[in-house]
């Protein structure tokens, strides 16, 4: 009888190992989380350190704009627990019921965030988001192709450059630095505004060499193109590999923009989301994410940390005197469907 007893033991421990909801099975049950985010915005070496220092293992997909993003997760279906938009696609994703409420007191670093990156218009009582990074929007040029001085976006207008000329292919960024080049705001919306725009856009077509995303990076940095329109993290990318290249903030004004982490309404993961959160806010793992993509942080600590000629680059810190016309980008609601019509037709100008 004791060995039949014994025999059973042994069958209930086996059993108690495979079963992760039982028998302590809690303590060693695989956690993960599922992460939406931009391509090339992370430093992929910090995913490994999170999941060595947590056992979450993360399941990591990236998207090129925001309103790819967007339609991705709208559509149900893809699971994420945590992405990380721009200020105006939080705007909207909030107003529209599609994300959760974070647990702050899960998140002590987020007192270490710059207050003037809180209380802002996509979420204006700090419930929803914790920002990753902040920057600009403007213009980077090879030196040695481009002998004037780069203040304008008019520059981009030049035939001189003819297809010498990258432009975003985002229409909120496009379509936005159109509309700042013919003197209307980047959340413009009436019809003679958009119009100019569009003919804008379409009377430059043809000297734009391509319409591209990441891929303008590698295309400068090999000297493929005299003038971009980039983001200022990326601008600061490829300046350290082509040391002929420098970025400007056209005088007209740009879009300042912030992108934030956010949780997915009804996402499986939670807690573990925040415990990520918080872990990219840390100081030590902040400081190598900026160093790694090169955009700007929002966490003083971090900023005082980077190399004097880091803080005074306007590609990652700019003055406030270089910002005086910048804009934040704003959900655009029922017009999104008159800027998807404009980026149509340029896109198909011939």
């Amino acid at each position: 009888m004791k060995k039949v007893l014994k025999t059973l033991g042994l069958l209930v421990l086996a059993l108690c190992a495979l079963i992760v909801s039982g028998c302590g099975g809690e303590k060693t049950a695989k956690r993960e989380l599922k992460v939406y985010n931009a391509g090339d915005y992370i430093d992929p070496d910090l995913i490994k350190v999170f999941e060595k220092e947590t056992g979450i293992r993360i399941i990591y997909d990236t998207w090129a704009t925001n309103e790819d993003m967007y339609v991705k997760v709208k559509a149900g279906g893809s699971d994420y627990d945590l992405v990380i938009p721009s200020d105006y696609m939080i705007e909207r994703m909030r107003r529209e019921n599609m994300l959760e409420k974070i647990d702050f007191t899960k998140i002590p670093n987020y007192a270490l965030i710059d207050e003037k990156f809180k209380n802002l218009y996509y979420d204006p009582q700090n419930e929803y988001s914790v920002p990753y990074m902040w920057g600009t929007i403007g213009i980077i040029y090879n030196r040695k192709m481009v002998q004037e001085p780069v203040d304008s976006w008019a520059i981009l207008w030049n035939p001189k450059y003819a297809k010498q000329i990258f432009i975003m292919d985002s229409l909120r960024d496009s379509i936005g630095m159109a509309l700042k080049f013919r003197g209307y705001s980047l959340n413009a919306s009436d019809d003679a505004a958009l119009t100019a725009a569009r003919d804008a856009l379409i009377a430059q077509k043809p000297l734009v060499q391509a319409y591209v995303v990441d891929e303008v990076k590698d295309k400068m940095i090999a000297g493929e193109g005299a003038l971009a329109v980039v983001w200022s993290g990326d601008a600061v990318f490829m300046m350290e590999k082509n040391p002929d290249l420098a970025y400007a903030i056209p005088k007209e004004g740009t879009n300042v923009w912030i992108d934030a982490m956010v949780i997915l309404k009804g996402g499986k993961h939670k807690a573990e989301a925040e415990e990520f959160i918080n872990f990219m806010t840390r100081p030590d793992i902040a400081k190598k994410n900026v160093e790694y993509i090169g955009y700007a942080s929002p966490i003083p600590e971090v900023v005082r940390q980077l190399p004097p000629e880091v803080q005074a680059d306007i590609a990652s810190y700019p003055s406030e005197a270089l910002l005086k016309n910048a804009e934040f980008f704003h959900d655009l609601g029922d017009n999104l469907s008159k800027y998807d019509k404009v980026w149509t037709e340029v896109k198909v100008a011939k």
